[in-house]
Parts: structure tokens; sequence; C-alpha cells
């Protein structure tokens, strides 16, 4: 479990959606409340278990509001295939307002790469999350840690994951459903006024 919501001193009223196994969940959240840790008073922590069949109606029902800007981070998500990062990055871009922020770290995917070299698996990164509405920026850990000024060695677990920061280009579903509304509204307007100078 991310342990974010218990660390951070978040902005008045933020509210952080946890989408992680609900077992895992479920026993962090014991083991933190045991220790006395505790979320901070500025901020709402709602969970939303990966098991759900379908993980944006989840999060709507939660409250989620893809009309306010939001930041979504990814870190230990089991995501085995491209196929399953394009599932999510395809629920994200559904919910997620335009010009909201997505980071986190992507595993490396043999199946999908054995063939090629890092910078071909980028480029095939790069225009997937494109196509999904993200313009993305990859950063590896090696280039962090060599940045940093550390003689460090890159743990094992690590080598081959990507760091990327995306921005959302697309409207979420939320403000295309806004903004159709608001266009109805304006036809209904104009059709009223219409009839009255008839």
């Amino acid at each position: 479990m991310d342990t974010r919501p218990y660390r951070l001193s978040w902005p008045r009223l933020s509210v952080v959606y946890d989408v992680s196994p609900g077992k895992v969940f479920s026993t962090a959240t014991r083991q933190l409340r045991g220790s006395g840790a505790k979320v901070s008073r500025n901020c709402v922590l709602l969970h939303t278990p990966l098991e759900s069949p379908d993980l944006q109606e989840g999060l709507s029902k939660n409250g989620f509001n893809g009309n306010r800007l939001s930041l979504w981070v990814l870190q230990g998500l089991p995501l085995p295939t491209i196929t399953s990062l394009e599932n999510l990055l395809l629920v994200i871009s559904n919910l997620a307002m335009k010009g909201s922020i997505f980071m986190g770290e992507l595993p490396h995917f043999p199946g999908c790469t054995a063939s090629m070299d890092m910078g071909l698996e980028q480029e095939n990164l790069e225009k997937l999350f494109f196509t999904q509405g993200f313009q993305v920026s990859f950063v590896r850990y090696d280039d962090v840690v060599k940045d940093v000024g550390l003689d460090l060695a890159t743990p094992w677990e690590q080598r081959g994951r990507l760091l990327f920061v995306a921005e959302q280009l697309r409207f979420s579903d939320a403000q295309m459903e806004s903004f159709r509304m608001h266009f109805e509204r304006i036809e209904e307007d104009a059709d009223e006024d219409g009839f009255e100078e008839l």
C-alpha cells in the first residue's frame, strides 16, 4: 500500500484514491493504524479494490470527479503485459481532466520487447501513451542515480524499469458530458427564443 496519504502534507480538501488489492489495503491499513499513523486532516483516503470488475465505475462510485485536476501515481501495480498498461491508460484517460498529471514507474515488458532495444521500447511506449491522450517523458533509474551524483548500483529489481511523467491532453468523459449538457441548454434557449419571436 502507498503510504503517501499518511506521510505527506496535503492541500486542504484533498481526496486520495488508493487502487490496490483489497487484502493488501486491509492489512496495510491495520498495521499503519496500529502503529499510530493517521491520514492528514486535510486529506480523505478512499480505497477502490483493484479486483473491481470495472475500475472506472468503482472510482466514480467513490466520488471521483473528472471535472477537477488530479494527480495519478503508479507504483507497484501488477502490469504483466503491454495490454494491461493500455487498459489502465484507457481508464485514466477517461477519468482524468485535461491537464492532469500521471507519473510513476513502469516495469520492463519482456514479452513484447525481447527483440528490441530499450530506445525502441521507449518509443513504442510513447506512442501508446499518446494514443490514449498523454504526452509522456521517461527517465531511467540509472540516469537519476548518475544525475544525483551517487555511486550506487541500480538494484536488480529496478533494472529495465522506467520512471515517467505524463500530462493528460484530452478532455475527460466528465468534461465532455459537461460540455454536452451546456450546449444542449444553449440550443434549448435558442429554440425558445426563436419560438417567442414567431
